[in-house]
């Protein structure tokens, strides 16, 4: 088991040699200051699970050292010792972040029994903490919280698909949640501290989608009079969400596929092509049997798609059914095949 580290301050060596002693002979670390400045340099240095403290002392006394030790290490405590006379001085510093104190003079045991109070405290609210992060963890990914089978089998899922780099499509009603999961699947993934970037793709005209998505050259058209780059630019190594991919034109839906393909985007108005990293995630709430039959469509998402998640009724509903589609592509002698795995549950 490793040692609890304790920092010891006084202006008085003596009661320092004293508390060390003491301390180290119970299996303790201890580092010792005769000064709160001298105390800040040991914090520095190290990290103390407990710092005993004397309140009165010339330059940083133990209220001042208290103050900072809460501003730098909020998770060390702090027990004072202080006279009889300063007891409410002591009181008060308790109400401000000091977990206990002592009056002098006391009883070495009295000390010993106070600080393996602080630290079983200490530890009881450790294992409480990861226990709460455990469960969380559980029942919620991201931003997606639930415990029932159905919801479960959703974060299996999601923790797949994050650890692969296949590019996914979301299929679900409107208020269903897809950006939700998208976001989790990004959260998940390895590509998690790159930006996430999402785009309304119904939202914006057809040539304003292209420029946001591919970016363009300085003079590329009326208005570009900078260099602009494009979000798959911008995302770096992370993740852009597409969401309603189902209403982009038939010619940006070429132009997307072959930035899908060959993980290269060329500028508007440029010649130069640049590589691509991002991970594609693609939402949409119309009908994926009537998507699969429109060839354009079809084109891309043969080749992107890996998972398809389809949420039967938007969020809210009372005894909704909850429905996964995953359906599986991959090119077989020039051949796409397709299976389709469907499972269902009523929460």
């Amino acid at each position: 088991m490793e040692k609890a580290k304790l920092l010891i301050v006084d202006d008085e060596r003596r009661m320092c040699i004293v508390l060390k002693t003491a301390f180290e002979n119970s299996n303790y670390l201890v580092t010792t200051a005769n000064s709160g400045e001298s105390a800040l340099a040991a914090m520095s240095v190290e990290t103390f699970d407990v710092i005993i403290s004397d309140v009165k002392m010339p330059g940083i006394n133990g209220l001042e050292l208290l103050q900072k030790t809460m501003e730098k290490c909020p998770e060390t405590r702090v027990l004072l010792m202080t006279a009889y006379a300063d007891t409410q001085t002591a009181v008060d510093a308790m109400k401000n972040g000091a977990y206990d104190y002592i009056i002098k003079p006391f009883n070495i045991d009295e000390l010993r029994h106070k600080v393996a109070n602080i630290l079983e405290n200490r530890s009881l609210r450790k294992e409480n903490q990861e226990l709460k992060q455990k469960l969380k963890n559980q029942f919620s990914v991201g931003q997606l919280v639930g415990k029932s089978k159905a919801m479960r089998h959703v974060y299996q899922l999601v923790d797949k698909v994050a650890q692969t780099d296949a590019s996914v499509i979301i299929r679900g009603e409107s208020g269903t949640g897809k950006e939700l999961i998208a976001q989790a699947i990004h959260e998940m993934s390895p590509r998690k501290d790159e930006p996430f970037l999402p785009v309304n793709c119904s939202a914006l005209p057809e040539n304003l989608l292209e420029s946001e998505l591919f970016g363009y050259e300085k003079g590329a058209f009326t208005g570009a009079d900078k260099l602009k780059p494009g979000l798959f630019e911008a995302a770096g190594g992370g993740t852009i969400f597409l969401d309603e991919i189902g209403e982009i034109s038939l010619s940006t839906q070429v132009k997307l596929l072959r930035v899908l393909q060959s993980k290269e985007v060329v500028h508007l108005g440029g010649s130069q092509t640049l590589p691509v990293h991002a991970r594609m995630i693609a939402a949409t709430n119309r009908n994926w049997k009537r998507l699969l039959k429109t060839v354009p469509f079809v084109r891309i998402f043969i080749i992107v798609l890996m998972f398809f998640l389809y949420f039967y009724r938007p969020c809210g509903t009372k005894n909704r059914t909850f429905r996964t589609w995953l359906l599986i592509f991959w090119c077989c002698r020039g051949k796409t095949q397709t299976t389709l795995i469907q499972r269902r549950w009523t929460f």
